[in-house]
């Protein structure tokens, strides 16, 4: 029997949330605005200091960054994993601590949720769920060029999705290490919207090839849920919209969405979102792979993800009636 919230825990959750999609939403942009304001003021000293650390510092996150278990660890990350909630799963996998992964997490959805919760946070369990392995959530490499925001970042344990951050993490990390990669990025996201299950993967292949070069196991992760927190418009292709959108994401990296939640248009809906770990797929050391070798894993892997989530849509809330799109 589910125990009944109090009003202080729901406004603890709320707040939780609040605080997280202030964060993803402009946290960094805060960070430079700051920076530059202090530079006209007494205080100008300070905002140096930080873009000269940043100059020193340029390499540290594709590097290792600097990791902490204390942010990990936040009571924050449990009042935001139980508003929705958020829980992770695996299907009766057994990893290997003497191995490294790639860990492929679909979908996208506005701001990954279920992957931050169970990837970048010890909220759902991982570390008890997965002994000996390292989860290692992989972002967008231009936030860690942010002053202050790379740090904040950095402490969490969010890593550069560049190719000299995964080929340290893969192979001058030692073993152990789960790289977990949001393979659809921005163009999935634009395609994020309650009641869609479609997935980007097709013509991303970059992540089966840098598997094959470091012998990682590739596992699918699909979050069921993760669609269905935000509503978004989205435009049709070719629409002005769209190509705005597509314009936007090819300079900055990332797509702007337009997308309400259920209160304040910025607190999602709360819907319940489930990880699910797939089985991993061995892969061989290949220093230089062919095209044939990088196609015949990549379509291991799209089967492999098709078949995890026909293996529990329904036990986590789709019909059986629900197809995922892969495009």
């Amino acid at each position: 029997m589910t125990k009944e919230k109090t009003q202080w825990k729901e406004l603890l959750e709320a707040l939780s949330v609040l605080q997280w999609v202030l964060t993803f939403l402009f946290l960094g942009l805060s960070c430079i605005i700051l920076l530059v304001c202090l530079m006209f003021t007494s205080l100008w000293p300070l905002s140096t200091l930080c873009f000269v650390w940043l100059v020193i510092d340029w390499q540290t996150p594709e590097r290792g960054g600097r990791r902490t278990t204390f942010v990990r660890k936040w009571k924050v990350w449990e009042h935001l994993r139980d508003f929705f909630p958020i829980k992770s799963l695996c299907s009766k996998t057994d990893l290997s601590p003497n191995k490294n992964y790639i860990f492929g997490c679909h979908p996208h959805g506005i701001m990954s949720a279920g992957a931050f919760s169970c990837f970048s946070t010890e909220s759902c369990g991982f570390s008890e769920i997965f002994p000996g392995i390292r989860s290692c959530l992989a972002i967008l490499a231009g936030l860690f060029r942010i002053p202050l925001f790379r740090e904040y970042i950095m402490s969490a344990g969010l890593y550069p999705v560049s190719k000299a951050s995964l080929v340290h993490l893969l192979s001058k990390s030692g073993k152990g290490n789960a790289v977990v990669i949001v393979i659809g990025g921005a163009a999935e996201s634009l395609s994020s919207s309650p009641g869609m299950n479609t997935v980007v993967i097709k013509q991303r292949k970059g992540f089966v090839k840098v598997a094959l070069e470091f012998g990682a196991d590739l596992v699918p992760v699909y979050s069921f849920g993760e669609n269905e927190l935000f509503q978004q418009v989205i435009f049709s292709e070719g629409s002005l919209g769209r190509k705005l959108q597509d314009l936007f994401k090819k300079v900055m990296g990332f797509a702007p969405c337009l997308f309400v939640g259920e209160r304040f248009a910025l607190l999602p809906y709360r819907k319940p979102v489930t990880t699910v770990v797939g089985h991993p797929i061995p892969v061989p050391k290949r220093l230089m792979p062919t095209e044939e070798e990088v196609d015949h894993y990549h379509r291991l892997y799209m089967e492999a993800l098709t078949k995890l989530f026909h293996e529990h849509k329904v036990s986590c809330g789709l019909s059986e009636s629900h197809k995922l799109q892969l495009i």
